[in-house]
């Protein structure tokens, strides 16, 4: 779950927990790494592209991971999910003093929330967020696990279950959006890519709807279309917009009309591109 600063005070940490198990399908040994890291406190930093399926990671992990730490909780441990962006403050974060009637509330932001009750905070595409900002979680990923929150001078403990997990986007780094050094250091990374078409297509089939022979397909045109980055294609197209074509396919639209709305217009809006990629198209879906 996902909410601003504000609102977390006035939901119950059990309402983090993921009740249903999310579909995702290992590709490596990610799933063992995370385990690992989870019961030996390592931080993790999730790299890979766009829709490659970095959070459904997280969201699976969260419902996996339970009966860890002397929990016994069926439902898995809190996930906490901050999207970071560029106007981010540390305040978000750690909390705030509000207003509420002539008196004023510490409201405690999601990291503050996570570090008390034993949650996984996990903070997407964290290269949005000020660089400053990010300098606050590193007494978390040592030894220490402390939180500073320096507008009550507290230092507040991490309880057991608590994990610091990171996402980013290599593709969209700059030097201006990059991880600093004494940041990227503090965690173990595991790498993201696109499935190999086989899985890919069983990924499209289930998450789609579409039939077997309709995700192979896609697959296929995920392959070739990932090929065209180094003539002008900013990103391959993510497994995330396949399954959207597999849904408007499954739903009665033409393939090659559906793959125009879901791929073709979705990742560029250069012409020649578009047409480079509608011939791909029209080479698979004839």
């Amino acid at each position: 779950m996902t909410t601003g600063a504000a609102g977390f005070q006035q939901i119950a940490v059990e309402d983090f927990r993921i009740t249903e198990e999310p579909f995702y399908l290992p590709i490596n040994d990610e799933v063992e790494l995370f385990e690992t890291a989870y019961r030996d406190k390592i931080p993790v930093l999730l790299k890979g592209p766009t829709g490659a399926g970095k959070t459904r990671f997280v969201e699976y992990m969260s419902w996996r991971l339970h009966n860890r730490e002397g929990r016994g909780h069926e439902e898995g441990v809190p996930l906490i999910t901050v999207a970071c962006h560029e106007d981010l403050t540390a305040s978000d974060l750690v909390g705030r003093y509000l207003l509420e009637g002539d008196a004023t509330k510490w409201i405690d932001g999601p990291i503050a929330r996570a570090v008390k009750n034993g949650a996984i905070c996990y903070l997407d595409e964290i290269v949005e967020a000020r660089k400053d900002t990010t300098v606050l979680i590193h007494p978390l990923t040592d030894y220490r696990r402390l939180l500073p929150v320096e507008k009550r001078g507290e230092l507040l403990e991490a309880a057991d279950g608590f994990l610091l997990v990171m996402s980013y986007n290599p593709g969209y780094q700059s030097a201006l959006k990059d991880l600093k050094h004494s940041t990227r250091q503090r965690f173990i990374a595991i790498e993201f890519t696109y499935p190999p078409r086989d899985q890919e297509a069983v990924i499209i089939e289930r998450e789609s709807g579409c039939t077997a022979d309709a995700a192979m397909e896609l697959a296929k045109l995920a392959e070739k279309v990932r090929n065209l980055k180094e003539h002008g294609l900013g990103e391959g197209v993510s497994t995330r917009l396949l399954v959207y074509a597999g849904k408007l396919i499954a739903a009665g639209i033409a393939p090659r009309r559906a793959c125009q709305v879901a791929i073709v217009w979705a990742l560029t809006d250069d012409l020649e591109v578009q047409r480079s990629i509608e011939e791909v198209v029209a080479s698979i879906f004839e």
